[in-house]
């Protein structure tokens, strides 16, 4: 009977906000495993008693990136953790935007402002400022060129706590087509959704946002999938990825491009399609054991 732990967060003193957790738990139980929810910052666990460690909603590890960094890779070392440490390391700093373009990738086109980085930034189209390291679009805002003086003020707060900031146009794309989410696990599409805009103009980068506004079912096109596939196949050293979600907006040319790609802790949104519970298990079931 394989040991199965899903790494979540702490919500304390809220209710957790990942939907899907409870639901995972019980199928795998149900399939014969022994399955449970773990604290991903929680000192007493014994990692190594599990076969196989899945980080499914740690949700709050964004400002504490070298802490939870530091937690996969004991927690690799001790057993089977998806997705591997290597693969955690590269994605949690979403420069990896930058050589994703490299390999050729469509992406979205993103400058990086480190701290002590000389301040640039557009004048002559809105545009998007958001931290190399966050979720849930927190630190991230949407500006016009005549708020430059609310803009720097933002970058000058993320600089002092340490966070290189990224610079994206804002893409219109989003406006009418959305963002869609394309979900893989085990290897295949799993399946696919599609959410509205999450900034709006003239709200504060520090106020909280909805995550998923307007969260629909999707049925990808053939384009979407094949920029999908592109970005996987470019992850550094062809890692073996248990799951994987590819964001996906479209440019001015009406052709989709990565906004990101989430290889850590993406909400896969089962509770919108509860048909794809059944593969999931069967693909961590599969992990667990091989």
């Amino acid at each position: 009977m394989p040991r199965v732990a899903l790494a979540t967060y702490d919500p304390r003193p809220a209710p957790s906000k990942d939907a899907d957790l409870p639901v995972l738990v019980a199928a795998l139980r149900a399939a014969g495993a022994e399955a449970e929810a773990v604290f991903w910052d929680d000192g007493d666990v014994d990692w190594a008693g599990y076969d196989l460690v899945v980080i499914r909603s740690t949700w709050d590890y964004s400002w504490r990136a070298a802490e939870f960094v530091a937690w996969a890779e004991r927690c690799g070392r001790m057993t089977r953790l998806a997705n591997p440490v290597e693969v955690v390391r590269w994605n949690t700093d979403k420069r990896y935007i930058g050589e994703l373009a490299e390999a050729g990738v469509p992406v979205v086109p993103t400058r990086y402002l480190a701290p002590g980085d000389p301040v640039s930034l557009p004048d002559e189209h809105e545009y998007v400022v958001k931290p190399t390291s966050g979720a849930g679009a927190r630190y991230a805002a949407r500006y016009t060129s005549g708020q430059h003086e609310t803009a720097v003020r933002h970058l000058e707060r993320m600089h002092a706590e340490g966070l290189t900031a990224m610079v994206q146009p804002y893409m219109r794309g989003i406006d009418a087509g959305g963002e869609r989410a394309l979900q893989f696990f085990g290897g295949r599409l799993l399946h696919a959704s599609r959410k509205r805009a999450v900034l709006s103009p003239d709200t504060a980068f520090d106020a909280d946002k909805v995550a998923h506004p307007g969260l629909e079912p999707w049925t990808p096109t053939p384009a979407e999938r094949e920029v999908g596939e592109r970005a996987l196949a470019a992850v550094p050293n062809a890692p073996e990825l248990l799951y994987a979600r590819v964001d996906l907006v479209d440019g001015e040319d009406g052709r989709p491009r990565v906004m990101e790609l989430e290889l850590v802790e993406p909400n896969l949104f089962l509770f919108l399609h509860p048909e794809s519970v059944g593969p999931v298990v069967d693909a961590l079931l599969a992990a667990a054991r091989g």
